[in-house]
């Protein structure tokens, strides 16, 4: 069985792709890559190559958002998976992400 992977690529000077897995066995590793580029001046999160995400997954994305707040940086995820809207929904957090 392979682990996990996931990665975190700069698609423009202030935008990344997430693609992989989302998920526990990698949430606190694409934590720290996504604010690292927040912080050098990536303002949106492109979500459209998460292949797998669960609840670590939807709280790494919220951690993201909230990191930016914190810190005054707009962010904007885009094409957030369908899976993780609904277990946001379901979590009652789905306005967060818009």
């Amino acid at each position: 069985m392979s682990a996990a992977t996931f990665q975190v690529t700069r698609a423009a000077p202030d935008a990344v792709q997430v693609s992989g897995a989302l998920t526990f066995a990698t949430a606190a590793q694409a934590l720290a890559a996504i604010n690292a580029a927040a912080a050098e001046g990536c303002r949106q999160v492109d979500l459209a190559g998460v292949s797998q995400s669960d609840s670590a997954g939807l709280a790494c994305v919220l951690a993201v958002l909230a990191d930016a707040v914190e810190h005054g940086r707009p962010l904007a995820l885009r094409n957030v998976p369908e899976g993780m809207r609904v277990l946001a929904s379901v979590c009652e957090v789905d306005t967060l992400l818009a």
